[in-house]
C-alpha cells in the first residue's frame, strides 16, 4: 500500500448513485453477486442496513443528503424543483469551505441542491438502443481520475461528490455485464410480462427507444439493471484503486449512498424511481474510514438522509453552528443510541404527488392529487404481514389510517412551527412540468397528459425492428 499523505483534515469522497437498490447489491444480502468490489469495501468500513430517503426523488434526496435538513429545512420536495434552496441553508461544500477544504462537482450541475462546490464537471450518461451499449462509469472515471489527481496534488483537502448514473435508466450496460445475469431469449413470444409495461402510455415510448425491440420478458430489463450495478462496482473499484495509489486512501472518509432506491417491475411503476414504496425510500450506506471507524461493522438502526452531513462533519472532527433537523450516525455507531425515528414523514413530487407516513409496521399513503396508474387515494399496508406491500388493507383498518393520519398531521404541524416553513407538498403548482397545469383532477387526465420519450424515436426503432 502507498504511503499515507495525511492532510490537516481527511478528504470526503461522497459516491451518489443514483436510483441505486440496496436490495440488489450482494452486500446487502442479494442472490446475485452484483457488488463484489463494494462488498469488500463494505467489510472494510460500516454497513448501515436501515437508511431511508424520505423525500422522494433526485431533487429533495440530494438536498437533504447536502444539507442535513429534512423537507420542511431545504423546502424542496419536488423532483423539478423551482427556484434555489433557502440561501438560510449552508450546503456541505459551503461548510467545508469554510474549513480550507477544495470542492468538487461531478455530473450534477445546475441542481439546486448541489449549491456550492468550487468546480463542477459533467459526463455522458445518457443513451438509446441505437447507441449501443452505456458506459457511464467509465466516462465518470474519465473525468474524474484526472481530477482526482489534481486535488490529491494539492494542498487542500478536498470533498468531491460523484453522481454515478448506471443504476439509473436506460439500463444498457457493456458486455460482459449485459448478459452476465440473463441467458435466454428477451423477445420470446411464449412470455407475455412486458405487455402491462409497453401498453403504459406515458412511459412506453421511452422503453422502446432503449429496450430491445420487440421485448417480452421482464426479468431481461432486471437482468440489465443487475448488470449496471455489476458493471459500476468494477468502474468504482478503479477509484478506490486511484486513492491507494495516490496514499489517500486512508486519510479520505469515502461514502455510498444513493439519492433514492428504484421500482423495477413492482408496483406498476415499472422501471423508475415514483411511488413511496419501500423499493424506492431504502437505500444503501457505506462509510469507510479506518481511523475513527471500526471495519465490519453493521448498524441496524433506523436513519435517514438528513444525517449524513452532521455525521461527515464530525468524522472530520470540524465544528458547525450549522442547525441540522439530522444527527450524526455515530451515535449508532457507538452503540449511544439503538436507532433514530422509527416514524418516518414520506413525500413524493415526481410523476405523482403523494405523502405519507411509515412507521415498522405500517405504510400510509396519501395521494394529494389522483395519479397516472389509477390508484387509491389512500393505500395502507402492514410492513410486518407485507414487507413487500401488495396487498392494500385500507378499507379493513379504517381506525389505523385515523391514528397514522393523526400521527402524520402532528409531524406536519411540529415541524412547520420549528422550521418557519409550511409544509411544502402543498404549494406546489406545475410540479410535474406541465405549463398551464397547476393540479390534476383525474387520474385519467394524468394519464393522457404525462409522457416521457420520443415517439419519433420510438417508431422509427420499431419500423427496424419489423424489417
Amino acid at each position: 500500500m502507498a504511503k499515507s499523505k495525511k492532510t490537516k483534515k481527511p478528504n470526503i469522497l461522497l459516491i451518489g448513485v443514483d436510483s441505486l437498490l440496496s436490495t440488489h447489491m450482494s452486500c446487502y444480502g442479494y442472490n446475485r453477486l452484483t457488488t463484489p468490489h463494494i462488498d469488500k469495501f463494505a467489510k472494510e468500513g460500516v454497513l448501515f442496513e436501515e437508511t431511508f430517503s424520505p423525500h422522494i426523488p433526485t431533487t429533495p434526496g440530494y438536498a437533504s443528503m447536502l444539507t442535513g435538513r429534512d423537507c420542511f429545512g431545504t423546502t424542496c420536495v419536488a423532483l423539478r424543483h423551482k427556484g434555489a434552496m433557502p440561501e438560510s441553508v449552508p450546503t456541505l461544500p459551503e461548510v467545508l469551505r469554510e474549513s480550507g477544504y477544495e470542492s468538487l462537482c461531478v455530473g450534477f450541475t445546475g441542481n439546486p441542491a448541489s449549491r456550492g462546490f468550487d468546480k463542477y464537471v459533467d459526463f455522458a450518461g445518457w443513451g438509446s438502443w441505437t447507441d449501443g451499449c452505456l458506459r457511464k462509469a467509465e466516462n465518470l472515471n474519465n473525468v474524474f481520475i484526472p481530477e482526482l489527481d489534481r486535488l490529491a496534488a494539492g494542498d487542500k483537502p478536498f470533498f468531491a461528490l460523484l453522481r454515478h448514473m448506471d443504476p439509473h435508466s436506460p439500463y444498457m450496460p457493456p458486455p460482459p455485464f449485459d448478459r452476465m445475469f440473463y441467458h435466454g431469449d428477451p423477445c420470446d413470444k411464449k412470455i407475455k410480462s412486458m405487455e402491462p409495461v409497453m401498453n403504459f402510455k406515458p412511459f412506453c415510448d421511452y422503453f422502446i427507444t432503449w429496450m430491445p425491440p420487440g421485448i417480452t420478458d421482464k426479468d431481461y430489463v432486471v437482468a440489465q439493471y443487475d448488470g449496471e450495478v455489476a458493471y459500476m462496482d468494477a468502474c468504482i473499484q478503479r477509484i478506490f484503486n486511484q486513492l491507494e495509489k495516490l496514499g489517500i486512501l486512508e486519510d479520505t472518509i469515502v461514502i455510498l449512498n444513493s439519492d433514492h432506491g428504484e421500482t423495477l417491475y413492482d408496483h406498476e411503476c415499472w422501471f423508475d424511481h415514483h411511488g413511496l414504496y419501500d423499493v424506492t425510500l431504502k437505500i444503501p450506506l457505506i462509510i469507510r474510514y479506518p481511523e475513527k471507524l471500526k471495519a465490519g461493522q453493521r448498524i441496524k438502526g433506523y436513519n435517514q438522509q438528513k444525517d449524513l452531513m452532521p455525521t461527515i462533519l464530525e468524522l472530520a472532527d470540524i465544528k458547525s453552528d450549522v442547525k441540522f433537523d439530522g444527527q450524526s450516525l455515530m451515535k449508532l455507531v457507538n452503540g449511544e443510541s439503538p436507532s433514530f425515528e422509527s416514524s418516518l414523514y414520506l413525500t413524493e413530487c415526481t410523476w405523482m404527488r403523494k405523502h405519507g407516513w411509515r412507521t415498522p409496521q405500517w405504510k400510509l399513503i396519501v395521494a394529494l392529487e389522483p395519479d397516472f396508474h389509477f390508484k387509491p387515494e389512500i393505500e395502507l399496508y402492514n410492513l410486518i404481514e407485507d414487507p413487500d406491500e401488495n396487498v392494500n388493507v385500507a378499507k379493513k383498518h379504517p381506525e389505523i389510517i385515523k391514528a397514522l393520519k393523526a400521527q402524520m398531521d402532528a409531524h406536519i404541524a411540529a415541524r412547520e412551527k420549528d422550521s418557519g416553513n409550511a409544509d411544502p407538498m402543498f404549494n406546489q403548482p406545475e410540479w410535474h412540468g406541465i405549463k398551464g397545469v397547476d393540479y390534476f383532477t383525474s387520474s385519467q387526465q394524468v394519464y393522457d397528459t404525462l409522457h416521457i420519450g420520443d415517439p419519433e424515436q420510438a417508431k422509427k426503432i420499431q419500423a427496424e425492428a419489423r424489417k
